[in-house]
């Protein structure tokens, strides 16, 4: 993986080249490239970028630029759309979940459908279950039927909005499935979205009140919500186009979680230092290798990708909306985490992510 090179120059974070960000180093770790590598990525439509840092007992949140052009400044609690990386949320419900009895890895989707709700017809007997909703082999298309047709008119601004629990349970209803489940892996929005909405059901709640209960309270989370309206909220980009809060009500176990900066290095941690109970073991699960992508010598663990390098295990997963881009990682061996947010779209070449995954992987191999 290649990352971004070039002058930092970021007009809409700091009106001007050379570390915008105004991070400087962790204790000498984590130095100004990474930072520029960081900010010439978020440039030239981002007004705001953070930065969150750990590496053993040292740890850093740097926050740079304004909410919105001419809003309030960027702190380290303001809050990002952190589309797919939602989906670390849902799994690690899903393993808390297990960890406690409710539910279980090998349940077919059907035990845990609200009543009248038809499961995806499949081929040859074999049931689609929780495990292949977490590893993205259910055979569930990346996006559920009809949903294409609906989100038109709102494409580049939020095409998920009028996707309801109505809307799902007729897609559910459309959905066959053409592979034996857990034979092949397909990044599926709707399989992972169709996990927090069983999981919900199970636990006889909604998905914001689920992660609220399960994972924020427990975790001393303060600024993660699927409120599309949170106090100290970014506004997120399209271009120079300033866009709505991003609403998935059908699927927000796919995508609808938010947070700042010190949340995220919080959650992280948590995964470096699981601790002990219940969450403590759901926290271990979830970064268990489950199976080998296709064509790489990644894998996946519960929704986390994982991938070997230098003697080293690097976790990590990325997410956008239409107007954020963020990139989580941890290293268990070093007890490093990265989290980095923009407020503007993903870039095509995935720069951002790039440079993301680029800082957790020197940090890693940093010498402490």
């Amino acid at each position: 993986m290649d990352g971004p090179t070039g002058e930092a120059r970021a007009v809409g974070l700091a009106g001007g080249p050379v570390d915008p960000l105004g991070v400087g180093p962790l204790d000498g770790e984590l130095g100004g490239q990474d930072a520029d590598l960081l900010v010439a990525a978020a440039a030239p439509f981002a007004t705001a970028v953070t930065l969150a840092v750990a590496r053993g007992e040292r740890q850093a949140v740097h926050a740079r630029g304004r909410l919105s052009h001419g809003g309030a400044p960027c702190t380290p609690d303001s809050v990002f759309e952190l589309g797919s990386v939602t989906k670390t949320f849902t799994a690690l419900l899903l393993a808390s979940m297990t960890a406690r009895g409710e539910v279980a890895l090998a349940d077919p989707v059907e035990l845990h459908l609200p009543r009248h709700w038809r499961p995806p017809a499949v081929r040859g007997g074999e049931p689609v279950r929780l495990l292949h909703l977490a590893t993205h082999t259910s055979g569930l298309p990346r996006l559920p039927p009809g949903l294409l047709t609906s989100a038109l008119p709102a494409w580049f601004s939020n095409p998920y909005a009028t996707f309801g629990d109505e809307q799902l349970q007729a897609a559910l209803a459309r959905t066959a499935v053409h592979h034996r489940p857990g034979s092949r892996f397909t990044y599926s929005n709707y399989g992972v979205g169709l996990l927090g909405r069983l999981l919900a059901e199970a636990a006889s709640t909604d998905y914001p009140a689920l992660l609220a209960d399960r994972v924020c309270r427990p975790l001393g989370l303060r600024t993660t919500t699927c409120s599309p309206g949170p106090p100290d909220r970014a506004v997120g980009h399209r271009r120079e186009r300033p866009l709505p809060p991003w609403r998935i009500p059908g699927l927000p176990g796919a995508g609808a979680v938010r947070a700042g900066g010190t949340d995220l290095l919080r959650y992280l941690r948590a995964h470096l230092a699981p601790g002990d109970g219940e969450l403590g073991a759901a926290l271990r699960d979830v970064r268990q290798p489950r199976l080998r992508l296709p064509h790489s010598a990644d894998r996946l663990c519960l929704v986390w990708n994982h991938r070997r390098t230098g003697g080293r295990d690097l976790l990590f997963h990325s997410g956008g909306t239409r107007g954020f881009t963020a990139f989580v990682g941890f290293c268990p061996q070093t007890a490093t985490a990265v989290a980095a947010l923009a407020n503007c779209g993903p870039a095509l070449d995935g720069r951002f992510v790039q440079a993301g995954y680029e800082a957790l992987k020197q940090l890693s191999s940093a010498r402490p």
